[in-house]
């Protein structure tokens, strides 16, 4: 606006007056930071990547900083089973009459370092930009497991971020020394207030009677300031293919013949890579490349909520959303065994289940922080949704500070606040069929302020709104109606 008392000189002057009201601008809300350990973490420059938070858009991206997978060599075990027909004119020689192999992934000597598939399955899933955090390298031999105080720091260095809005360590579960971890995590969204820690259970059980033990162990940690977080469960086997080592692949190789007499084959103990017939070579890799890789849910949520919230809005819940790259869950969810998960009476702790349901594929089935007790912050798309207005409020009023604190720019505030819930109550995000019935904004002497907030410096603003819950239980009533005619 023109200062008028500037004007010393006789002429014309234009003074562009603006009438509407400042905007607030939306802040990101699907953007996940993955803190782990990745294969290399120096650009080609040279330069230090460790402990450091540098946004990547793709797989490639990632590829080209931090590396690929830790290869799978101990834990992969591929057995070749002959039966043969021995030659009666010369012993020496056989005939091969059926031969079957078999590969698999021993669950407990699989590499505990899982960054490069993690943020594969995150990718596959629908996942958009995000932020990696590596606090350090993963052995070359395949050995070594997470040290609980780099996941910690690798955690910490995220304070200092911005922009990422969820919180996921892949490589730790939520028992025994990671239980740390998150409660690092948990802090850091508390005081922040704009992100959200997803949590990984973790899994003994093999079925579902093991779960309920499973949920025991789980719920006897992580207490404090749970609204910012979201649990789930069980792991799931995907189709994602494991890297491994031509050179340290070994192979077992059986034969047995019509008599019965077992001996080992030719390929027994040989590395993959020296295997000469080429068509024994593509099978065993064939059958490599079917075997189930167990990974903890938390990278494909993270994908599920930022394309939930790119799709609907980060109040949109981010469940009833199949996965893809999976063959399923590695344990089958029954509606009674979800009910001890979803709800309990003595903690409170909410885990969501990942389930298999007939014609829908592998579909997330939960959308409860793990404050389930509570009325307020008992859903994920609600707490988030208060994340997300609370930081876009709070970055847009910025241009307030130190203006005159008075009605002028009481208005503008309230205006300003008021533009961008009517846009979140247009889109669905808020109950009511009025913007009044959706939302009220306060500010004022006498209202939110008194003399004494005014003479300090304080301009006070009381926003409440009623944000829309997800219709978690749908009821639908049948009765026979009587005949009128």
């Amino acid at each position: 606006m023109l200062n008028l008392s500037t004007l010393k000189t006789p002429g014309v002057y234009i003074d562009e007056v603006s009438l509407l009201p400042p905007s607030v601008a939306g802040v990101e809300t699907g953007i996940p930071a993955f803190v782990g350990y990745t294969e290399k973490n120096l650009t080609d420059a040279g330069v230090s990547l460790e402990n450091k938070a540098p946004r990547i858009t793709s797989l490639l991206d990632y590829v080209q900083l931090f590396g690929g997978a830790q290869p799978e060599n101990d834990g992969i075990k591929v057995t070749i089973f002959d039966v043969i027909e021995k030659i009666l004119t010369d012993k020496t020689k056989e005939n091969l009459l059926n031969r079957e192999i078999h590969a698999q992934l021993d669950p407990t000597k699989k590499s505990k370092f899982n960054m490069y598939y993690a943020l594969l399955w995150y990718f596959a899933n629908g996942g958009g930009p995000c932020y990696i955090v590596s606090v350090g390298l993963t052995p070359a031999d395949g050995s070594g497991s997470p040290t609980k105080q780099k996941l910690i720091d690798g955690v910490k260095i995220l304070e200092s971020e911005d922009e990422p809005t969820m919180i996921v360590v892949p490589e730790a579960l939520a028992s025994g020394d990671a239980v740390e971890i998150y409660e690092e995590a948990l802090l850091q969204a508390a005081k922040l207030g704009d992100r959200m820690v997803i949590v990984d259970v973790e899994q003994k059980a093999t079925d579902k009677l093991g779960v309920a033990a499973d949920m025991t162990a789980f719920r006897g940690n992580l207490d404090k300031n749970r609204m910012f977080a979201a649990a789930y469960y069980p792991h799931i086997d995907t189709s994602i293919d494991v890297r491994y080592s031509d050179t340290s692949l070994t192979i077992e190789h059986k034969k047995k013949d019509l008599d019965g007499a077992s001996e080992n084959g030719a390929f027994e103990g040989a590395a993959l890579a020296t295997i000469t017939d080429k068509s024994v070579q593509e099978a065993i890799r064939g059958q490599i490349g079917k075997m189930a890789l167990l990974m903890p849910p938390s990278p494909a949520m993270a994908a599920v909520w930022a394309s939930t919230d790119q799709e609907r809005g980060v109040f949109k819940a981010p469940a009833n959303v199949g996965l893809s790259n999976v063959i399923g869950p590695s344990i089958k969810i029954d509606d009674e065994t979800q009910k001890g998960m979803n709800v309990d009476a003595t903690s409170g702790k909410s885990v969501n289940a990942i389930r298999q349901l007939t014609g829908r594929g592998t579909v997330v089935w939960g959308a409860r922080t793990m404050m389930g007790e509570s009325s307020e912050w008992k859903y994920i798309s609600v707490r988030r949704f208060f994340n997300f207005v609370e930081e876009s409020v709070k970055k847009a009023s910025y241009r307030f500070v130190f203006e005159p604190n008075d009605a002028n720019t009481w208005v503008k505030v309230r205006a300003m606040i008021e533009n961008f819930l009517t846009l979140q109550w247009r889109a669905g995000a808020l109950m009511g069929a009025k913007p009044e019935h959706a939302f009220f904004v306060r500010v004022g002497l006498g209202q939110t302020m008194t003399q004494d907030d005014v003479l300090n410096g304080r301009l006070i603003v009381e926003i409440g709104m009623a944000a829309v819950r997800p219709a978690e239980f749908i009821v639908l009533r049948f009765m026979h109606k009587l005949p009128e005619s």
